[in-house]
């Protein structure tokens, strides 16, 4: 016997009466055509007032509609212990506080040890059953609110409002220098580097990508910066902040120029600290800033949207995570002097 989600109704108005229900699915439940054709394959997908119709008929005043996916499960994905923060969770949305490292979703060389592996294996010790369909991805490195459906139409729902811009995203990143001016934003086309196809950078005939920015703090050797994004490439805030001159601080990928102006020195030795007396000041403050936290310092601390099912609208946030309050802390104080020397 098929299992189903439990339904997803709308009533009709008054001002509804005599429309087709293929139009009341399209433009007030705001199913896609492709969830139509596959609700329509199922005994209880499509139902009006109760009972299977065709959505070629026309619906009245006070007709109930209703929707009902089948259950699904991630047969492909391993159930692991992994514990992750949940900030909040209903039937329909999972919405967690992915910590730094963690991949979202299995890859090739990574089947194991993702979120999605401890999602899966968190809905299986509640004994219920959904499919992990993550709405967006955030970077292995990089921490904060992560939207997971717990099916197809809230999927869709919510990726249909992220094409719109109707999906507020917001960033907070620790930075080397200060932007100039603080507040602004950066619209520069993103497409890979021809030369390191793993990276992005910013060029003429790329995708266009648009950055807003607003310095919160800044102190001598960097600045707490809110970013909201306005497109979502890859690795789109890192390469932004680099292609102004003010890259994530403890970014491997997007290094500060600093670090090709002074390759050969910095390569030339084999322990860090042997570098303090071979760089300039400048450079060892920036080679010590990278050095004092682990990975980039990017944090997705909101996610906005509207709930796909009641409506409302959602506002979800993450606190700043450990390492980057840290890093703050130590930009605050001007504390961040070389270990080596304290070692000494």
């Amino acid at each position: 016997m098929t299992s189903y989600y439990p339904p997803i109704t709308y009533i009709i108005p008054e001002a509804e009466d005599s429309w087709l229900l293929k139009t009341i699915l399209a433009r007030r439940m705001h199913v896609s055509r492709k969830l139509q054709s596959r609700l329509k394959l199922t005994e209880q997908g499509i139902m009006l007032n109760g009972q299977r119709v065709y959505i070629s008929v026309k619906v009245r005043t006070g007709d109930v509609v209703e929707i009902r996916m089948e259950k699904e499960t991630s047969d492909d994905i391993l159930p692991q212990p992994i514990p992750f923060e949940i900030l909040y969770e209903d039937e329909h949305i999972l919405i967690v506080n992915k910590e730094a490292g963690m991949i979202v979703h299995p890859t090739h060389g990574h089947y194991t040890g993702t979120l999605a592996n401890g999602v899966v294996y968190y809905w299986l010790q509640k004994g219920e059953a959904y499919r992990f369909r993550a709405v967006h991805r955030l970077d292995q490195e990089t921490t904060g609110v992560l939207a997971i459906a717990k099916n197809p139409y809230v999927h869709q729902h919510i990726s249909e409002q992220m094409i719109h811009n109707h999906v507020d995203k917001k960033y907070l990143a620790m930075v080397h220098g200060m932007p100039n001016p603080q507040q602004g934003e950066i619209n520069g086309p993103i497409d890979r580097d021809p030369e390191e196809p793993h990276r992005r950078i910013v060029t003429p005939d790329g995708y266009p990508s648009l950055t807003k920015y607003k310095v919160l703090q800044s102190w001598e050797q960097g600045s707490l910066v809110e970013l909201k994004l306005e497109t979502g490439r890859t690795h789109q805030i890192r390469v932004h902040m680099t292609s102004i001159g003010c890259p994530l601080i403890g970014d491997k990928l997007y290094r500060h120029p600093i670090y090709h102006e002074l390759a050969e020195t910095i390569s030339s030795v084999q322990a860090k600290e042997d570098l303090q007396d071979l760089l300039p000041e400048n450079a060892w403050q920036i080679v010590l800033l990278d050095d004092s936290i682990p990975r980039q310092a990017l944090h997705a601390f909101e996610l906005s949207f509207e709930h796909p099912v009641t409506h409302e609208k959602m506002t979800f946030e993450a606190p700043l995570p450990e390492d980057m309050a840290k890093l703050q802390h130590q930009l605050e104080s001007g504390s961040l002097t070389s270990k080596y020397n304290k070692e000494s």
